[in-house]
């Protein structure tokens, strides 16, 4: 198949900042879009097959998903809890939640929930095994659960606005997988239907989002209107944990941001039509309801809002233009709006263009096992060069040389976190995330050293530099790897790595609570299981998914 004509791609210097990473938007490209339209192809099936609990809905419920090309089935098991007010918390090191779940894979037995009973509401304190895939565990939104509830009881319509105003009726603090506290190892030879990243991870919410809706509706003895059910998701408090990820997984990000470049590109080159421009014009009048809906208590994200708002008005009226084609649209943006509006309009042009992009969500995962080993011949010339070229960013004078903060792992809860090296002990069990910095290094002994010396004999009189040698090397081939800021300096903003990879999720509004957590939304406003049911009518009263 022939690729389709494309512009140049914006540059990985321009890109690869956090201050424009941590502006990314959800688009087609994301996860959850994928997810969605990989239902929609009418493969996949659901249902909820199990359903004991108790009238304040402790118990266990049980959701299946069969997708019928390959015979793949996935159960999600929940467990609904009773848990004291005092001892609920959103913070990792919590010990109860309001539900815990596991996704498993197959059908499970009287004897594999016994098991599991044991050990899925003790999350990371529980034993997992090769048949599960997925740990989580969510709370209630509290005054939102309540209000919904009670409007059930009582036989009112429920508050909408409430509702609207945050989304959601439940929160997960955790969503673990990929072999984790003894989870199945990632295998997509063994589960091609899992095999775009994180499929596994958001096909365990998307049934979570089933049982908040099932629950609230048992406690409360009343169905939630359709209508309300699908403006809702599930929220989801995260933190520094998720942010190493894109540091460690390199290969992974340059998969994610090429992908959307190259989407860009392709859409920069396309022809404009009346039908895509009034799509692009529908998407980003979408965009606008959803920045309205927006809220948060964070003075510098409430100020991007406002900026965000404006722009999007701005960029509708610009696009509503007949002369201007998608590359003036982005040009236009690029000196008129900022960071914030300009990848809300790249999320927008998108929209319309399924047929030109959607190939490029089957190559946004990334063999990171593969690659090629270090070349013990290159000349250490050779390796200087590649430096100076690709990481020209973290050796000039203008570069912020410092080293305010250390990465580690928490010994409590094995979770990254970020300290303070001139106030907090545990410096000498730094994580390996500061990139630039020890590039710099490398680069620093590489000038002492003669050109001709070979990179093995190098790396055996400085094993140290090992890592950085390898780093260098993959950046080579893989430009959109490495994000080009010092991330242990005391002006980096944690939280901005946290935004550019919940925007490939598919997460929207993003609402930090701090510079390192944030609360977000996933699945809000997506289809129930009844709109991918051809044989379900256009106005169905419930979803296919009740037994």
């Amino acid at each position: 198949m022939t690729a389709p004509p494309q512009a140049a791609l914006r540059p990985p210097a321009e890109v690869m900042r956090l201050a424009r990473l941590g502006a990314f938007h959800s688009s087609r490209l994301s996860f959850i879009p994928a997810l969605l339209r990989e239902f929609s192809t009418g493969r996949w099936t659901f249902a909820r097959t199990r359903w004991e609990m108790d009238k304040r809905g402790v118990g266990v419920g049980v959701y299946r998903a069969e997708r019928s090309a390959g015979g793949e089935v996935y159960s999600l098991v929940a467990f609904g809890h009773d848990l004291p007010p005092a001892q609920r918390s959103d913070r990792v090191i919590a010990e109860a939640w309001d539900a815990t779940f596991v996704l498993c894979e197959g059908e499970p037995t009287d004897a594999d929930l016994a098991r599991l009973s044991d050990n899925v509401p003790k999350q990371e304190a529980g034993r997992c095994g090769p048949g599960e895939l997925v740990l989580s565990r969510a709370n209630k939104s509290v005054r939102v659960f309540q209000s919904l509830v009670d409007a059930l009881r009582e036989g009112r319509t429920p508050d909408h606005e409430l509702l609207e105003s945050t989304g959601y009726l439940m929160r997960t603090t955790a969503v673990y997988g990929n072999g984790k506290f003894g989870l199945a190892d990632r295998d997509p030879e063994k589960r091609p239907a899992l095999r775009a990243p994180f499929r596994a991870e958001l096909l365990a919410v998307w049934l979570i989002r089933l049982f908040t809706f099932d629950w609230a509706e048992h406690i409360g003895n009343g169905l939630i209107p359709p209508d309300l059910k699908r403006m809702l998701g599930v929220g989801n408090s995260t933190g520094l944990g998720m942010a190493p990820f894109l540091v460690n997984h390199p290969l992974l990000l340059h998969r994610w941001i090429e992908a959307r470049e190259t989407a860009l590109a392709r859409v920069r080159a396309a022809p404009i039509t009346h039908v895509s421009r009034a799509a692009c014009l529908d998407a980003l009048r979408d965009a606008e309801r959803n920045a309205e809906r927006w809220l948060t208590d964070d003075a510098t994200q409430a100020e991007r809002i406002e900026t965000l708002r404006t722009d999007l008005q701005r960029a509708i009226e610009f696009a509503a233009d007949e002369t201007a084609d998608w590359d003036a649209m982005i040009n236009w943006s690029e000196q008129n709006l900022s960071l914030e509006g300009q990848e809300a309009l790249v999320s927008a042009l998108l929209e319309p263009h399924g047929e030109l992009v959607d190939d490029l969500t089957e190559h946004m995962d990334a063999d990171e096992d593969a690659c090629p080993s270090l070349n013990g011949d290159e000349t250490l010339a050779a390796v200087r060069a590649r430096i100076e070229r690709d990481y020209d960013w973290a050796l000039g004078d203008d570069y912020p040389d410092d080293d305010a903060r250390f990465w580690y792992v928490s010994e409590e809860k094995l979770e990254p976190r970020l300290g303070c090296r001139a106030s907090e002990a545990g410096a000498e069990w730094e994580l390996p995330l500061a990139t630039a910095r020890d590039l710099r290094a490398l680069y620093r002994q590489l000038e002492t050293e003669p050109d001709d010396e070979p990179l093995g004999h190098f790396l055996a009189r400085h094993p140290e530099h090992r890592g950085a040698v390898r780093r260098a090397a993959l950046a080579a081939r893989f430009p959109y790897m490495e994000i080009r800021e010092n991330l242990i300096s005391a002006r980096m903003r944690p939280i901005d790595m946290l935004r550019c990879k919940l925007s490939f999720f598919g997460a929207t509004r993003f609402d930090p609570k701090s510079d390192k957590w944030l609360r977000i939304n996933l699945f809000a406003g997506a289809p129930l299981p009844c709109c991918f049911d051809t044989k379900a009518p256009p106005a169905c009263a419930g979803c296919p998914h009740r037994s």
